[in-house]
């Protein structure tokens, strides 16, 4: 039997991030479990999913922090070192708008160059969903808490704070599209 692409990695992001961001992993534990209920509406795409949501933090990573854009830098990294599947490195690196803080960092050009956004609406909502309603410790939140929260944490004029508060309409709307999604499928 084939490994599973969330087989294949967990293991990656645990022995990236779990000792040195622990924090860090648990996020990504629950980015995870989010994307696996999403199945309902995703079906066969539902293990791709779920490995990108498991990696697609895995550019903060002291080790693999080369530029300090963690959705550049994880890519590469699972490009380059781990020759993980093309779908899986271009959704974490596009992960939730990683394009509008790519232009706010000067790294437009090469994030679309080297990864262009993959052309499947469902499924890179599908990510934004998830990271955005999961809170840095793991558990389920509102992407509107969310973006509130790294608001507070990196502060309205920092780099992080002016990408968030352009991606926010974006991010709300995506996440609007995946619970319509998830209310139109039968119980």
């Amino acid at each position: 039997m084939d490994e599973s692409m969330v087989d294949w990695a967990t293991p990656v992001a645990k022995a990236e991030l779990s000792g040195p961001l622990p924090r860090r992993w648990a996020h990504s534990q629950g980015v995870a479990a989010r994307a696996v209920a999403l199945r309902h509406i995703l079906g066969t795409e539902t293990d791709l999913l779920a490995a990108a949501a498991i990696v697609h933090d895995v550019g903060y990573a002291p080790r693999l922090a080369v530029t300090g854009f963690h959705p550049l830098d994880g890519a590469r990294f699972l490009r380059n070192e781990r020759g993980a599947d093309e779908r899986l490195v271009r959704l974490v690196a596009n992960h939730s708008f990683a394009l509008l803080e790519a232009e706010e960092r000067g790294l437009r050009k090469t994030l679309e160059t080297e990864f262009p956004l993959l052309k499947e609406p469902l499924l890179v909502d599908a990510l934004v969903y998830c990271d955005m309603t999961t809170t840095p410790h793991g558990e389920q939140t509102t992407a509107q808490e969310r973006v509130a929260e790294i608001l507070s944490r990196y502060g309205m004029d920092s780099l992080v704070g002016r990408f968030i508060r352009r991606a926010a309409p974006e991010i709300f709307a995506a996440a609007a599209r995946v619970e319509a999604a998830l209310a139109n499928q039968p119980r």
